[in-house]
């Protein structure tokens, strides 16, 4: 928003607040995902809307509605938006980006993956540079300097690790996750298997005899 010079309107009062979550409820009420969908009033289980096709398919009749309903009219009709000027790169600006130091190497690491710098002629001026990794909607990676694009190789991807889940996501993780209730019939609780004790057990001790009694 500071790089399009878009001034941020925050909610600071009580009675902006509330108007920002009566929306949020009414939409999470009125459509919800086909895999959160269990009450009795939401749009898209009451037209058997289970992909996400079909539920793109259904969003501009969703909103014309929704508008009729719940739109309001601004008080002036003057329209306020600026053109892009050539600066402005929106594929670049609506990205998810972080900043990344690059080693002597001129390797960084993102997301559990090392990205190696590619410069013909190498380089020593970027040792220690920050960048800025880029990810957009597809989950491509651009890395600049500057402003400017920079080539790269992926130079180690670490295995997958355990990922952190928030609150909200983490019933549909554990049923996605869900280990099986009952075991598999060869589980070593099902078929048993022989320890030390069991083995030393089954083992008849032979009997003594008065003679063996006398040489103790």
């Amino acid at each position: 928003m500071q790089e399009l010079d878009i001034q941020i309107i925050c909610a600071n009062t009580p009675q902006a607040k509330g108007r920002v979550e009566r929306v949020i409820q009414t939409l999470q009420d009125r459509l919800p995902t086909p895999a959160l969908a269990g009450g009795a009033r939401e749009e898209m289980r009451l037209r058997q809307i289970n992909s996400r096709d079909a539920g793109n398919a259904y969003l501009p009749e969703f909103l014309a509605d929704f508008n009729q309903r719940f739109a309001e009219s601004p008080r002036s009709a003057v329209d306020l938006h600026r053109p892009l000027t050539a600066k402005e790169d929106l594929a670049r600006i609506l990205t998810w980006q972080e900043t990344r130091i690059l080693s002597k190497n001129l390797t960084l690491q993102f997301h559990k993956t090392v990205y190696q710098i590619q410069t013909k002629p190498p380089t020593y001026a970027l040792r220690n540079a920050q960048v800025t990794v880029c990810v957009n909607a597809q989950e491509d990676i651009t890395i600049l300097y500057n402003g400017k694009s920079l080539s790269f190789t992926i130079y180690n991807q670490q295995a997958q690790q355990a990922e952190v889940v928030s609150a909200k996501q983490l019933d549909l993780a554990l049923k996605e996750r869900r280990l099986p209730s009952k075991p598999a019939p060869d589980h070593p609780g099902r078929t048993g298997f022989a320890t030390p004790l069991s083995k030393r057990a089954s083992v008849t001790p032979p009997k003594s005899d008065i003679s063996t009694l006398e040489n103790r």
